[in-house]
């Protein structure tokens, strides 16, 4: 649902989710751990920050699945920036939990008929990737965070979601 102009809270939202995609899709392709934790670590904070301003923004709109998937994904990548510090390895406990939040946040954000449709096909894939991922983990297949090709398949149409939710904050309203 787009207005007149952009609010700061929206424009805040969208460089968050513009930070979160860029240092998130660039902390999964470099090469030493603590380069990859300092970008996953700017990359998080971005997103908790921009996914909570969208919540706040769809509940005053009266819009509840899309402010609690926003909630979701939040708590999330709360779960992913906790779990960042300890490596790859130990990491991934806490980023099973993070991707099956974003994978229903995802579901939840797309359900309703509110962004166009290529935003939520985006989104569904995504999480439908991240939701096939947290099986295999948890039946013994050893994913890391960088594996490919799941969950790295993943995290393209992750980036995709975010670009058409930036494009919905800021695309000028009727």
């Amino acid at each position: 649902m787009a207005q007149a102009s952009p609010t700061t809270s929206d424009i805040v939202a969208a460089t968050g989710l513009a930070i979160g995609g860029i240092f998130g899709l660039a902390g999964t392709f470099v090469g030493t751990a603590e380069l990859r934790e300092s970008f996953w670590t700017i990359d998080g904070v971005a997103i908790v920050v921009a996914a909570t301003l969208l919540t706040m923004k769809y509940l005053r709109q009266g819009q509840d699945c899309i402010a609690a998937g926003y909630l979701t994904f939040a708590a999330g990548e709360s779960l992913l920036l906790a779990g960042n510090a300890a490596g790859l390895q130990a990491s991934v406990p806490s980023y099973v939990g993070g991707i099956a939040l974003w994978s229903a946040g995802l579901i939840m954000i797309s359900a309703p008929k509110t962004f166009p449709l290529w935003v939520r096909l985006t989104a569904l894939v995504a999480a439908v990737l991240f939701a096939v991922t947290v099986g295999r983990i948890i039946w013994g297949v050893p994913l890391l965070p960088t594996s490919s090709p799941l969950p790295a398949l993943g995290y393209p149409f992750l980036v995709l979601t975010f670009a058409g939710w930036i494009w919905t904050l800021l695309r000028p309203g009727p």
